[in-house]
């Protein structure tokens, strides 16, 4: 049987880490659907869900994993890091300990996902602004102690929520080309197989780890 031809220029898994109640499922619908609910309810599991951006004049299918509540029983399993190309860590800006939690997470991103991941640190809930409890300095002072990307979003607003995806995607692609260049490119086929399994042609999944 034939396999169906590549509409994409780049596939990256990312993946959402985070205290619960962040946001991370609402930044995740809000990119993958253009949707929002206040009282949105995931399922213990991961679920995942694709967009395909251009980025560049690149056509980028974004395969997100959501840790879909396991992150409040710290049962989150290798299996949620492997393959990943991308870590979100994401706090809520009216949380002041969500970020003192990054570190910890890192430390589990250390752990399971590959070295060369790239990570961004995303400030959720910023539409928030009389209930902060994390100034836009301290955290951006963080993110450049740490070495990552840095951005407030809003994804009850859909305030920069697409700029936090695309800028991981775009640092993504800056290095598969870098590997390219030095002669280290790996195909991005089986780079595909190993990242979507059965999964490769729907919208939405869900996955237990």
């Amino acid at each position: 049987m034939s396999s169906r031809p590549r509409d994409y220029d780049y596939l990256f898994k990312l993946v959402l880490i985070g205290d619960s109640g962040v946001g991370k499922s609402c930044l995740l619908l809000r990119f993958s659907d253009d949707t929002f609910s206040e009282s949105y309810i995931t399922t213990i599991g991961v679920d995942f869900r694709f967009r395909t951006v251009n980025v560049d004049g690149k056509v980028v299918k974004l395969q997100i994993w959501d840790t879909a509540g396991q992150e409040r029983f710290r049962t989150i399993t290798s299996a949620y890091y492997r393959g990943a190309d991308g870590i979100v860590l994401v706090y809520d800006v009216t949380e002041a300990e969500s970020l003192a939690h990054v570190d910890e997470w890192l430390s589990e991103v250390n752990r399971y996902a590959t070295e060369n991941a790239v990570k961004i640190l995303v400030g959720n809930k910023s539409e928030k602004d009389c209930d902060r409890a994390v100034a836009t300095d301290d955290a951006k002072r963080k993110a450049e102690d740490l070495g990552i990307s840095f951005v407030e979003t809003s994804a009850k607003n859909g305030i920069n929520v697409d700029l936090a995806f695309i800028t991981v995607a775009r640092e993504l692609i800056a290095l598969k080309e870098a590997q390219a260049a030095a002669g280290g490119f790996q195909s991005q086929t089986a780079d595909d197989r190993q990242r979507l399994g059965d999964h490769e042609y729907v919208n939405a999944g869900f996955y237990n780890v």
